[in-house]
């Protein structure tokens, strides 16, 4: 894995703008992984910012989502439907019908998770996947004890995972219990990687991830196995490792 160090979250997310432009540069029609949540806000609002003053253009990408609570509605504003195309897919040329995010209220949901992975397949697989840690070592919604086998699938949410995002909702009991998230096995066919990691909370995933043993109890582990990792960690992240 290739570490790079930065000052703070701003920093992160300014080196993480930086590399995933000059790779949009390289191929047009690159297939994005992309995550949601707190830590890539900063990247998707310097792509914003980039895309408005340099024209850089989507108009040949394709995205695929990490992940959707099941059971809600694409227009819920805590979706992650809603939450991307807020974040991010509103305010740059990328043709929506080029944007995919596993669909919550699926009829079969297991079907859903099938289409999902023959989905990203069919379209030659994830050129590069960004990605956060779990304070428990989550990537996705891949709770501790995922199989590192897990294609797309259903998961119940961790009760540390369920407190972490109730800060968007009005209350923990409005937290979905359930989600849809691309497995491990789907991650790590993934060709490139890029994890992202700041603040003081998560100093002990940055320890375990660097230092820990391989093992499903902390999912985020079997990165080291991929052959093409970037980690882009700031200070305070880091504050438990010495590199």
């Amino acid at each position: 894995m290739n570490i790079i160090q930065v000052k703070n979250y701003s920093e992160m997310s300014a080196k993480a703008a930086d590399m995933l432009i000059s790779k949009l540069h390289e191929k047009l029609n690159m297939n994005l992984g992309l995550a949601t949540g707190g830590t890539p806000k900063g990247l998707y609002d310097r792509l914003i910012q980039d895309h408005k003053e340099h024209g850089t253009s989507y108009k040949h990408v394709t995205s695929f989502n990490l992940d959707e609570y099941v059971g809600m509605k694409p227009q819920d504003p805590n979706s992650y439907h809603y939450y991307m195309a807020d974040a991010l897919f509103n305010h740059i040329d990328i043709d929506v019908s080029n944007t995919h995010v596993p669909n919550g209220l699926a009829d079969t949901p297991e079907e859903e998770c099938r289409r999902y992975d023959e989905m990203i397949q069919n379209h030659g697989g994830i050129d590069l996947q960004i990605l956060g840690i779990g304070q428990n070592g989550h990537i996705g919604f891949n709770e501790p004890g995922t199989s590192f086998n897990s294609p797309t699938h259903i998961v119940t949410l961790e009760e540390s995972t369920r407190k972490a995002n109730a800060r968007y909702f009005n209350s923990l009991d409005e937290v979905p219990t359930q989600a849809i998230t691309m497995g491990i096995e789907s991650i790590m066919k993934s060709k490139e990687i890029l994890l992202l990691i700041s603040g003081e909370a998560k100093a002990e995933a940055m320890y375990q991830l660097l230092n820990g043993e391989i093992t499903e109890d902390f999912p985020a582990s079997i990165l080291k196995k991929h052959h093409c990792v970037t980690i882009i960690a700031d200070q305070e992240a880091l504050a438990k490792v010495s590199l």
